[in-house]
Protein backbone atom coordinates (compact mmCIF):
# COMPACT_ATOMS: atom_id res chain seq x y z
CA UNK A 1 0.00 0.00 0.00
CA UNK A 2 2.90 2.37 0.39
CA UNK A 3 2.47 3.65 -3.55
CA UNK A 4 -1.05 4.48 -2.39
CA UNK A 5 -0.11 6.11 0.80
CA UNK A 6 2.97 8.02 -1.27
CA UNK A 7 0.48 9.35 -4.24
CA UNK A 8 -1.90 10.54 -1.43
CA UNK A 9 0.24 12.71 0.62
CA UNK A 10 0.07 16.04 -1.33
CA UNK A 11 -3.76 15.61 -0.83
CA UNK A 12 -3.44 14.69 3.31
CA UNK A 13 -1.07 18.15 3.40
CA UNK A 14 -3.93 19.76 1.60
CA UNK A 15 -6.54 18.46 3.88
CA UNK A 16 -4.75 18.82 6.99
CA UNK A 17 -5.98 15.26 7.56
CA UNK A 18 -5.62 11.99 6.14
CA UNK A 19 -7.80 11.08 3.23
CA UNK A 20 -10.98 9.08 3.33
CA UNK A 21 -8.72 6.27 0.87
CA UNK A 22 -5.81 6.08 3.04
CA UNK A 23 -8.05 5.94 6.12
CA UNK A 24 -9.80 2.81 4.77
CA UNK A 25 -7.08 1.31 3.29
CA UNK A 26 -5.29 1.25 7.13
CA UNK A 27 -8.78 -0.09 8.64
CA UNK A 28 -8.93 -2.88 6.53
CA UNK A 29 -5.46 -3.84 6.65
CA UNK A 30 -5.72 -3.75 10.32
CA UNK A 31 -3.23 -1.56 10.68
CA UNK A 32 -5.42 0.78 12.91
CA UNK A 33 -6.01 -1.63 15.43
CA UNK A 34 -3.09 -3.98 15.44
CA UNK A 35 -2.10 -3.97 19.20
CA UNK A 36 -6.26 -5.00 19.74
CA UNK A 37 -6.34 -8.39 22.06
CA UNK A 38 -6.74 -11.35 20.14
CA UNK A 39 -9.50 -11.93 22.45
CA UNK A 40 -11.55 -9.10 20.99
CA UNK A 41 -10.87 -9.94 17.51
CA UNK A 42 -7.84 -7.93 16.73
CA UNK A 43 -4.21 -9.01 15.58
CA UNK A 44 -2.45 -8.17 19.01
CA UNK A 45 0.91 -7.94 17.48
CA UNK A 46 4.44 -7.89 19.05
CA UNK A 47 6.58 -4.90 19.81
CA UNK A 48 8.76 -5.46 16.64
CA UNK A 49 5.91 -6.48 14.00
CA UNK A 50 4.09 -3.03 15.37
CA UNK A 51 7.00 -1.01 14.49
CA UNK A 52 8.14 -2.69 11.28
CA UNK A 53 4.31 -2.22 10.37
CA UNK A 54 4.33 1.55 11.66
CA UNK A 55 7.48 2.65 9.87
CA UNK A 56 6.34 0.48 6.73
CA UNK A 57 2.98 2.71 6.08
CA UNK A 58 5.30 5.67 7.38
CA UNK A 59 7.67 5.34 4.79
CA UNK A 60 4.70 5.53 1.80
CA UNK A 61 3.63 9.04 4.07
CA UNK A 62 4.11 10.12 7.47
CA UNK A 63 1.37 11.00 8.41
CA UNK A 64 -0.45 7.67 7.56
CA UNK A 65 2.26 6.14 10.19
CA UNK A 66 1.65 8.58 12.23
CA UNK A 67 -2.08 8.02 12.33
CA UNK A 68 -1.72 4.15 12.73
CA UNK A 69 0.67 4.47 15.28
CA UNK A 70 -1.87 6.53 17.44
CA UNK A 71 -4.69 3.87 16.66
CA UNK A 72 -2.90 1.03 17.00
CA UNK A 73 -1.48 1.97 20.54
CA UNK A 74 -4.92 3.26 21.70
CA UNK A 75 -5.98 0.29 21.00
CA UNK A 76 -3.49 -1.56 22.90
CA UNK A 77 -5.49 -0.20 26.32
CA UNK A 78 -8.86 -2.40 25.24
CA UNK A 79 -6.85 -4.90 27.69
CA UNK A 80 -7.59 -2.61 30.48
CA UNK A 81 -10.82 -1.83 30.23
CA UNK A 82 -13.67 -4.55 31.48
CA UNK A 83 -14.63 -7.07 28.84
CA UNK A 84 -18.14 -6.00 27.79
CA UNK A 85 -16.84 -2.34 27.11
CA UNK A 86 -14.10 -3.98 25.50
CA UNK A 87 -16.37 -6.12 22.75
CA UNK A 88 -18.87 -3.04 22.69
CA UNK A 89 -16.17 -0.64 21.33
CA UNK A 90 -14.19 -2.88 19.54
CA UNK A 91 -16.41 -5.38 18.36
CA UNK A 92 -16.58 -3.87 14.43
CA UNK A 93 -13.42 -4.60 12.75
CA UNK A 94 -14.21 -1.08 11.01
CA UNK A 95 -13.53 1.06 14.29
CA UNK A 96 -10.80 3.08 15.18
CA UNK A 97 -10.01 4.88 18.56
CA UNK A 98 -7.68 7.20 19.28
CA UNK A 99 -7.41 10.62 21.70
CA UNK A 100 -4.82 11.74 24.17
CA UNK A 101 -3.56 10.15 27.37
CA UNK A 102 -2.64 13.91 29.08
CA UNK A 103 -5.06 14.64 31.75
CA UNK A 104 -6.68 17.91 30.30
CA UNK A 105 -10.57 16.84 31.13
CA UNK A 106 -12.17 17.07 34.22
CA UNK A 107 -15.68 14.70 35.41
CA UNK A 108 -18.16 14.85 37.73
CA UNK A 109 -19.62 11.86 39.53
CA UNK A 110 -23.16 11.01 38.25
CA UNK A 111 -25.61 8.27 37.66
CA UNK A 112 -27.55 7.87 34.56
CA UNK A 113 -30.41 5.07 34.35
CA UNK A 114 -28.90 3.47 37.42
CA UNK A 115 -25.74 3.71 35.50
CA UNK A 116 -22.25 5.14 37.55
CA UNK A 117 -20.41 6.87 35.57
CA UNK A 118 -19.04 10.55 35.11
CA UNK A 119 -20.37 14.07 33.30
CA UNK A 120 -16.82 14.94 31.68
CA UNK A 121 -15.91 18.55 30.04
CA UNK A 122 -12.60 19.37 28.55
CA UNK A 123 -10.60 20.68 25.43
CA UNK A 124 -7.11 18.26 24.53
CA UNK A 125 -4.70 19.27 21.51
CA UNK A 126 -2.72 16.91 19.22
CA UNK A 127 -6.31 14.61 18.70
CA UNK A 128 -4.31 13.03 15.98
CA UNK A 129 -6.30 10.88 13.74
CA UNK A 130 -9.60 11.35 15.92
CA UNK A 131 -11.74 12.89 13.25
CA UNK A 132 -11.91 9.42 11.47
CA UNK A 133 -12.42 7.49 15.33
CA UNK A 134 -15.60 5.96 16.13
CA UNK A 135 -14.53 6.35 19.94
CA UNK A 136 -12.57 8.94 21.22
CA UNK A 137 -10.77 8.81 24.64
CA UNK A 138 -9.34 11.82 26.70
CA UNK A 139 -7.74 12.33 30.20
CA UNK A 140 -9.45 13.07 32.62
CA UNK A 141 -9.39 14.14 35.87
CA UNK A 142 -12.71 13.44 38.26
CA UNK A 143 -14.05 14.49 41.38
CA UNK A 144 -13.63 11.27 43.29
CA UNK A 145 -10.09 11.78 43.05
CA UNK A 146 -9.02 9.51 40.36
CA UNK A 147 -7.24 10.21 36.79
CA UNK A 148 -9.13 8.12 34.40
CA UNK A 149 -9.00 7.51 30.66
CA UNK A 150 -12.28 8.09 29.16
CA UNK A 151 -14.00 6.46 26.13
CA UNK A 152 -16.56 8.86 24.39
CA UNK A 153 -18.79 8.28 21.10
CA UNK A 154 -17.21 10.60 18.43
CA UNK A 155 -20.95 11.92 17.68
CA UNK A 156 -20.45 13.51 21.54
CA UNK A 157 -16.91 14.96 20.32
CA UNK A 158 -16.43 18.61 19.22
CA UNK A 159 -13.35 19.20 16.53
CA UNK A 160 -11.80 22.10 16.40
CA UNK A 161 -9.61 23.65 13.52
CA UNK A 162 -6.47 24.06 15.34
CA UNK A 163 -4.09 22.47 13.06
CA UNK A 164 -2.04 24.47 11.25
CA UNK A 165 1.86 22.89 11.15
CA UNK A 166 4.97 22.64 9.39
CA UNK A 167 5.11 18.78 9.74
CA UNK A 168 3.18 15.88 9.93
CA UNK A 169 0.22 17.79 8.51
CA UNK A 170 -2.14 14.95 7.09
CA UNK A 171 -2.26 14.11 10.25
CA UNK A 172 -5.41 16.07 11.26
CA UNK A 173 -4.39 16.73 15.01
CA UNK A 174 -6.30 19.07 15.66
CA UNK A 175 -7.89 20.25 19.20
CA UNK A 176 -11.24 18.06 20.38
CA UNK A 177 -13.55 18.78 23.10
CA UNK A 178 -16.36 17.61 24.91
CA UNK A 179 -18.95 19.39 27.38
CA UNK A 180 -21.06 17.55 29.78
CA UNK A 181 -20.80 14.08 28.19
CA UNK A 182 -21.91 10.97 30.23
CA UNK A 183 -19.49 8.21 30.11
CA UNK A 184 -20.16 5.07 32.10
CA UNK A 185 -17.18 4.01 34.48
CA UNK A 186 -17.05 0.82 32.84
CA UNK A 187 -15.75 3.03 29.73
CA UNK A 188 -13.21 4.03 31.86
CA UNK A 189 -9.69 3.11 33.13
CA UNK A 190 -7.01 4.10 35.53
CA UNK A 191 -3.53 4.46 34.40
CA UNK A 192 -1.15 2.80 36.58
CA UNK A 193 -3.94 1.47 38.80
CA UNK A 194 -6.56 -0.61 36.19
CA UNK A 195 -4.97 -4.07 35.89
CA UNK A 196 -5.35 -6.00 32.51
CA UNK A 197 -8.51 -7.97 32.08
CA UNK A 198 -6.63 -10.11 29.12
CA UNK A 199 -4.19 -12.41 30.06
CA UNK A 200 -1.37 -12.18 27.34
CA UNK A 201 2.40 -11.00 27.06
CA UNK A 202 1.32 -7.83 24.71
CA UNK A 203 -1.04 -7.12 27.97
CA UNK A 204 1.41 -6.90 30.13
CA UNK A 205 3.88 -5.16 28.23
CA UNK A 206 4.33 -1.52 29.56
CA UNK A 207 2.03 0.97 27.66
CA UNK A 208 4.89 3.83 27.50
CA UNK A 209 7.52 1.51 26.27
CA UNK A 210 5.34 0.69 23.58
CA UNK A 211 4.34 4.09 22.86
CA UNK A 212 7.65 5.73 22.47
CA UNK A 213 8.98 2.78 20.45
CA UNK A 214 6.01 2.93 17.90
CA UNK A 215 5.97 7.24 17.58
CA UNK A 216 10.00 6.22 16.92
CA UNK A 217 9.17 4.20 14.12
CA UNK A 218 7.88 6.62 11.81
CA UNK A 219 10.40 8.65 12.72
CA UNK A 220 12.54 5.42 11.39
CA UNK A 221 10.12 5.18 8.29
CA UNK A 222 10.62 8.90 6.92
CA UNK A 223 13.90 8.85 7.16
CA UNK A 224 13.85 5.59 4.80
CA UNK A 225 11.85 7.28 2.29
CA UNK A 226 13.85 10.46 2.33
CA UNK A 227 16.97 8.25 1.76
CA UNK A 228 15.59 5.97 -1.11
CA UNK A 229 14.00 9.91 -2.74
CA UNK A 230 17.97 11.16 -2.73
CA UNK A 231 19.40 8.25 -4.13
CA UNK A 232 16.90 8.60 -7.01
CA UNK A 233 17.63 12.29 -7.33
CA UNK A 234 21.50 11.27 -7.40
CA UNK A 235 21.58 9.25 -10.40
CA UNK A 236 19.44 11.47 -12.42
CA UNK A 237 20.87 15.40 -11.03
CA UNK A 238 23.87 16.71 -12.54
CA UNK A 239 24.25 19.77 -10.85
CA UNK A 240 24.87 23.14 -12.24
CA UNK A 241 28.59 23.62 -13.27
CA UNK A 242 29.14 20.25 -12.62
CA UNK A 243 30.61 17.39 -14.79
CA UNK A 244 29.56 14.39 -13.17
CA UNK A 245 25.67 13.19 -11.39
CA UNK A 246 24.84 13.78 -7.97
CA UNK A 247 25.89 10.37 -7.20
CA UNK A 248 29.35 10.36 -8.93
CA UNK A 249 30.24 13.44 -6.00
CA UNK A 250 32.34 12.08 -3.33
CA UNK A 251 30.58 14.64 -1.15
CA UNK A 252 27.05 12.70 -1.95
CA UNK A 253 29.14 9.35 -1.71
CA UNK A 254 30.43 10.42 1.84
CA UNK A 255 26.80 11.47 3.43
CA UNK A 256 24.68 8.68 2.21
CA UNK A 257 27.37 6.13 4.20
CA UNK A 258 27.13 8.25 7.22
CA UNK A 259 22.81 8.46 6.53
CA UNK A 260 22.54 4.77 6.07
CA UNK A 261 24.45 3.58 8.66
CA UNK A 262 22.78 6.21 11.25
CA UNK A 263 19.19 4.77 9.68
CA UNK A 264 20.10 1.51 9.74
CA UNK A 265 21.68 1.56 13.68
CA UNK A 266 18.68 3.55 14.96
CA UNK A 267 16.61 0.63 13.81
CA UNK A 268 18.27 -2.49 14.94
CA UNK A 269 18.76 -0.65 18.50
CA UNK A 270 14.95 -0.10 18.47
CA UNK A 271 14.08 -3.68 17.24
CA UNK A 272 16.97 -5.74 19.46
CA UNK A 273 15.79 -3.70 22.75
CA UNK A 274 12.06 -4.77 21.77
CA UNK A 275 12.86 -7.92 21.48
CA UNK A 276 14.49 -8.28 24.43
CA UNK A 277 11.70 -6.90 26.60
CA UNK A 278 9.25 -9.12 24.43
CA UNK A 279 11.02 -11.99 25.69
CA UNK A 280 11.48 -11.54 29.17
CA UNK A 281 7.28 -10.84 28.88
CA UNK A 282 6.53 -13.75 27.16
CA UNK A 283 8.49 -15.74 30.00
CA UNK A 284 6.48 -14.48 32.53
CA UNK A 285 9.08 -11.72 33.56
CA UNK A 286 8.41 -7.97 34.46
CA UNK A 287 10.02 -6.42 31.83
CA UNK A 288 12.73 -4.42 34.18
CA UNK A 289 13.81 -0.56 35.19
CA UNK A 290 16.82 -1.05 32.89
CA UNK A 291 14.99 -2.88 29.80
CA UNK A 292 12.26 0.28 30.13
CA UNK A 293 15.23 2.83 30.04
CA UNK A 294 16.88 0.87 27.14
CA UNK A 295 13.72 1.24 25.27
CA UNK A 296 13.17 4.72 25.79
CA UNK A 297 16.75 5.13 24.85
CA UNK A 298 16.45 3.17 21.80
CA UNK A 299 13.24 5.56 20.79
CA UNK A 300 15.49 9.16 21.21
CA UNK A 301 18.27 7.61 19.65
CA UNK A 302 15.68 6.30 16.47
CA UNK A 303 13.95 9.46 16.01
CA UNK A 304 16.82 11.58 16.59
CA UNK A 305 18.55 9.52 13.51
CA UNK A 306 15.70 10.19 11.81
CA UNK A 307 16.18 13.76 11.99
CA UNK A 308 19.96 13.72 10.64
CA UNK A 309 18.91 11.31 7.55
CA UNK A 310 16.39 13.45 6.89
CA UNK A 311 17.88 16.57 7.00
CA UNK A 312 21.19 15.13 5.44
CA UNK A 313 18.82 13.63 2.43
CA UNK A 314 17.32 17.23 1.75
CA UNK A 315 20.83 18.92 2.09
CA UNK A 316 22.68 16.79 -0.55
CA UNK A 317 19.78 17.21 -3.23
CA UNK A 318 20.25 20.75 -3.35
CA UNK A 319 17.71 23.20 -4.08
CA UNK A 320 15.69 19.93 -5.89
CA UNK A 321 14.62 19.85 -1.87
CA UNK A 322 12.73 23.04 -2.06
CA UNK A 323 10.49 22.54 -4.55
CA UNK A 324 6.83 21.14 -3.89
CA UNK A 325 7.33 18.26 -6.59
CA UNK A 326 10.16 16.49 -4.38
CA UNK A 327 8.73 14.95 -1.17
CA UNK A 328 12.00 16.31 -0.01
CA UNK A 329 10.70 18.89 2.02
CA UNK A 330 7.41 17.38 3.68
CA UNK A 331 9.81 14.41 4.56
CA UNK A 332 12.21 16.96 6.50
CA UNK A 333 9.50 18.69 8.29
CA UNK A 334 7.46 15.21 9.32
CA UNK A 335 11.35 13.79 10.63
CA UNK A 336 11.50 16.76 13.11
CA UNK A 337 7.45 16.28 14.31
CA UNK A 338 8.80 12.98 15.35
CA UNK A 339 11.20 14.89 18.15
CA UNK A 340 9.02 17.04 19.20
CA UNK A 341 6.60 14.23 21.17
CA UNK A 342 7.37 13.98 24.52
CA UNK A 343 7.68 10.23 24.38
CA UNK A 344 10.60 10.83 22.12
CA UNK A 345 12.30 14.45 23.42
CA UNK A 346 16.22 14.69 22.88
CA UNK A 347 15.19 16.02 26.56
CA UNK A 348 14.30 12.55 27.92
CA UNK A 349 17.95 11.64 27.51
CA UNK A 350 18.70 13.53 31.12
CA UNK A 351 15.94 11.23 32.73
CA UNK A 352 17.20 8.25 31.18
CA UNK A 353 20.74 9.28 32.12
CA UNK A 354 20.14 9.19 36.15
CA UNK A 355 18.35 5.76 35.81
CA UNK A 356 21.66 4.29 33.85
CA UNK A 357 23.83 5.78 36.59
CA UNK A 358 21.34 4.86 39.02
CA UNK A 359 20.45 8.35 40.52
CA UNK A 360 16.78 8.69 41.66
CA UNK A 361 14.23 9.96 39.57
CA UNK A 362 10.55 10.10 38.55
CA UNK A 363 9.96 6.86 36.19
CA UNK A 364 6.15 6.92 36.28
CA UNK A 365 6.00 7.84 32.38
CA UNK A 366 8.43 4.76 31.94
Amino acid sequence: MQPLFAERAAEGERLRRLPADVVAALTEADLMRMCLPAEYGGPEVDPVTLIDAIAAVAEGDGAAGWCAMIASTTSSLAAFLPAESARHIYGDPAVVTGGVFAPNGTGTSDVVDGVRGFRVTGRWPWGSGTQHCQWVLGGTRCDDDTFRLCWMPAAAVQFHDTWHSSGMRGSGSLDYSVDGVFVPEARTTRPGVTRPVVDSPSARFPNFSLLAAAVAAVGLGVARHALDELYAVAQAKRPQFATRTLAESSYTQLEVGRAEATLRAGRAFLRDELAGAWDEVRAGAKVSLQRRAGIRLAAVQAASSAVAVADIAYTVAGGTSVYETSPLGRLARDAHVVTQHIQTAPKLNETIGKVLLGIDTDVSVF
